[in-house]
């Protein structure tokens, strides 16, 4: 699973343009033959960002994805957004990366670190 964070600046006085519009991309994302694992949007309490988060069968999937709503996101960023950055929770393929470059859009990458199902959790950690 290729699991991906969006966190959006709303741009001030267009917080209701910005719900109807991603309330646009969301609609269009519901209708796709093949839905994402996961996308969810979340609104800070004053309304001044909001965080998406996906996740998808892998990085180029996430692309597949956003093919059919390339405008409707167009629209978002270029009207509500004032900024955009990604974080992405395995390798980017090479063609999102190239896509992010293309859109001028920042990422950071993290690193898998989890419990493993045999693991055993220690009584004691070292300070």
């Amino acid at each position: 699973m290729f699991e991906a964070t969006a966190e959006l600046k709303i741009r001030e006085g267009e917080l209701e343009g910005f719900k109807q519009q991603a309330a646009e991309m969301m609609r269009q994302m519901q209708e796709q033959d093949e839905r994402p694992l996961r996308y969810d949007w979340f609104l800070s309490d004053d309304g001044t960002e909001c965080e998406v988060r996906e996740a998808y069968d892998s990085a180029d999937a996430l692309l597949d994805h956003q093919r059919p709503i390339a405008e409707a996101k167009m629209k978002l960023f270029r009207e509500f957004v004032e900024t955009h950055t990604m974080a992405f929770y395995d390798e980017p393929s090479t063609a999102l990366a190239h896509a992010l470059e293309a859109m001028g859009t920042t990422y950071r990458r993290f690193s898998f670190q989890g419990l493993e199902a045999d693991s055993k959790v220690r009584d004691e950690v070292p300070a």
